[in-house]
């Protein structure tokens, strides 16, 4: 379980640190105040810096950019690499820091910078007059992921004509993650994720997360009937029908227990937690989220914009295991403000903001 995050210089993340983190940690701020980046960077921590997911980190955005190695191919030489906008300020001559301090394992830490690599083009052959030639058209991102007591891995990736040439060496990832956007979800995805949970004999469990918000639900089955695998349930007409038609928050709720219980003793971030979900019924969703959280061994990142999801996170979670965290600038600054149970309930008593 991570104990302190820092980042520095990803998107609008200058220089920050976050802690101390707890099991359940829900991250406040204003719009564009780095919440999503700040799980971003997360995940590019607990990825060991996987090549794709710094090529393309718009995926918790719901962003389908195509960034990658179709793109790469449709940009004429010269101009800028589709990853620029991953540094701050779009500096590609600083040095992206993520660093946590994880426990039991010790400090984790992933660097990454720009490079334009010189190619030389030396003749074969010939009467010698023809020269040789330096060539800078290559622009490249160079990862070096540490763990606990092992030996820096280093990457690239690479531009070329064509595409994008990445270069990953095996890495033994200390833990799973699994990062949840806030605009899009896989329905396959759903179901093989609840396939998995019924081999576990732990089907019981969405079940009775997802009763907080259908009472009448009475099972839930992952099925390709309809020509996709998709998750069904039985709410006790003639046939099941397809989660999707339960409404979105179902759709939220399920989401949320299977992503924590397909990372077991890992990390689980979500953007926009309370997306699709009604006020009145937060508190037993947090309420669910803790439960699986505690159960799967899992720590939760989570990103609001409201004051009512923060209320019933308060109410609902025990002050050991849950951390408000609050980004905000202070003197041109960006900082990050941990509030206690206590801060929380002063703040909430004085309508104090804290979202």
């Amino acid at each position: 379980m991570f104990k302190s995050i820092r980042v520095r210089n990803f998107r609008a993340l200058k220089d920050l640190e976050v802690g101390p983190l707890r099991r359940i940690n829900l991250i406040a701020g204003k719009n564009n105040s780095g919440k999503s980046s700040l799980l971003e960077a997360i995940f590019l921590l607990t990825c060991a810096g996987n090549p794709q997911i710094a090529v393309n980190p718009n995926g918790i955005r719901g962003i389908d950019s195509g960034v990658g190695l179709p793109l790469a191919g449709m940009l004429p030489a010269g101009e800028r690499a589709p990853w620029k906008e991953i540094f701050s300020d779009l500096d590609m001559s600083s040095t992206i820091e993520v660093t946590g301090d994880y426990l039991p394992l010790g400090q984790l830490e992933m660097k990454i910078t720009s490079e334009r690599p010189t190619t030389t083009e030396i003749p074969l052959g010939g009467t010698g007059d023809v020269p040789i030639t330096n060539l800078q058209d290559e622009r490249a991102l160079t990862f070096q992921y540490s763990g606990p007591g092992a030996t820096p891995v280093t990457g690239n990736i690479r531009m070329k004509g064509q595409g994008i040439e990445i270069s990953q060496p095996a890495v033994d990832l200390p833990f799973n993650a699994t990062i949840l956007s806030s605009r899009i979800g896989n329905t396959q995805e759903d179901a093989m994720r609840l396939g998995m949970l019924r081999t576990q004999k732990r089907g019981h469990l969405l079940l009775e997360a997802l009763q907080v918000v259908e009472p009448n639900l009475q099972s839930v089955e992952d099925s390709s009937a309809g020509g996709t695998p998709m998750i069904w349930g039985d709410v006790g007409l003639s046939e099941l029908i397809p989660l999707q038609v339960m409404g979105e928050g179902m759709i939220r709720i399920a989401r949320l227990v299977l992503a924590i219980s397909s990372s077991p003793g890992g990390v689980v971030l979500v953007d926009e937690v309370e997306n699709g979900l009604h006020h009145s019924v937060l508190p037993k969703v947090w309420e669910v989220v803790d439960t699986a959280a505690k159960q799967f061994d899992a720590q939760i990142f989570a990103t609001t914009h409201s004051g009512e999801c923060i209320q019933a996170a308060h109410e609902s979670l025990n002050g050991d295991d849950f951390r408000l965290h609050r980004l905000e600038v202070v003197d041109s600054v960006l900082g990050s403000v941990a509030y206690t149970p206590e801060a929380i309930s002063a703040a909430i008593k004085h309508d104090l903001e804290v979202r």
